[in-house]
């Protein structure tokens, strides 16, 4: 089945030099889909030509005269920007022209254009940011991470509850288990918001595995793992730089002397797939969840590959039906919670 998506050209630290190429190679690999680049249509054009590729009935730009700049405040660009690239974006995923928007802008400027233009779902308190990390069992969804610094028990069960229904509807998993992040595995421990959502999360329906601690997190013991966005965040960058730190002592070791390089070049093919598998930009693409409609934020600083992969996730989450999923779930979710008539 193929899906149309929007792509905010302009967004991120490198823009259409990155977006549009990136574009292009989604294409290349995903013949049934389209795309339309929104931005300045002078830029996109240049790239396109640098690429010797031309517009078509699957590559398409909209034009937008204005950019949201990557240290802008949310309120103004929310108020003052109504023709830049991310706010058309996500209009045509309002107007139904688009399945998704991709955007790899200002954070925070994207998640108010967002919530404001495409609303949340029925059901839903607060839109959360999902995405996915490495494990040493495949992948594990977490959510929030950075969307909300502040949430209450409820929140909680919400963000479980449509991280949940991400993995079944993108990664095909019945049934996925999810954890609590805390300071430790027993129900005694962590704060009250965090023992108050523990509860809630057992009397649902979902698979709630328990709590889990920060060095879970990438054993593959849960598919999902919940937590507030403060924690998320520090958690989500904590493990980025962990992850460069790493790389970067590899390097250093193995260019220490000239047997060391002979070393390096025997481990080639170890080194090529370690790294490949630690990879953070094939997990580039974090899901804005429980919008009426799919918004995918790319890293700001993401290369081709990895603006790309965040174009792959978005395409996922379309044909995943991953927006009807959750709103389906979170309707049966509430009609559960309702209090029984008594006849």
């Amino acid at each position: 089945m193929g899906v149309t998506l929007a792509i905010d050209a302009m967004g991120g630290d490198h823009g259409s030099k990155v977006t549009v190429p990136a574009a292009v190679q989604y294409l290349q690999q995903h013949p049934e889909d389209t795309i339309i680049l929104v931005g300045l249509e002078v830029e996109i054009q240049a790239e396109l030509q640098v690429l010797n590729v031309s517009q078509s009935s699957r590559l398409m730009v909209h034009h937008a005269t204005e950019v949201v700049g990557m240290d802008e405040s949310p309120q103004l660009a929310l108020r003052n920007k109504k023709q830049s690239s991310m706010r058309l974006a996500i209009n045509l995923v309002k107007e139904a022209q688009a399945g998704a928007c991709v955007s790899a802008g200002n954070t925070g400027a994207l998640m108010a254009t967002a919530r404001y233009v495409l609303k949340t779902l029925p059901g839903i308190d607060r839109p959360a940011i999902a995405s996915f990390l490495p494990t040493v069992k495949g992948e594990v969804c977490m959510l929030d991470l950075g969307a909300n610094v502040d949430c209450n028990a409820e929140h909680l069960l919400q963000f479980a509850l449509m991280g949940s229904t991400l993995v079944s509807a993108v990664d095909h998993i019945d049934n996925p288990s999810v954890g609590l992040l805390n300071i430790g595995s027993e129900d005694i421990k962590g704060n009250e918001v965090v023992k108050q959502a523990a509860k809630l999360l057992q009397e649902s329906d979902l698979n709630f595995y328990g709590n889990v601690e920060g060095n879970d997190i990438f054993k593959g013991i849960t598919h999902v793992v919940v937590c507030d966005g403060f924690v998320g965040n520090v958690a989500l960058k904590t493990t980025e730089g962990l992850a460069q730190m790493l790389g970067s002592f590899l390097r250093e070791e193995f260019n220490r002397n000239v047997f060391t390089k002979a070393m390096a070049a025997i481990a080639m093919p170890v080194l090529k797939a370690f790294k490949h598998r630690v990879d953070h930009r094939r997990y580039n693409g974090a899901s804005f969840l429980g919008l009426r409609g799919i918004v995918v934020k790319s890293h700001g600083s993401a290369d081709i590959y990895a603006f790309r992969c965040a174009i792959e996730r978005a395409a996922e989450e379309v044909r995943g039906g991953m927006l009807q999923h959750i709103s389906e779930h979170v309707e049966k979710w509430h009609l559960a919670r309702q209090p029984k008539e008594v006849a």
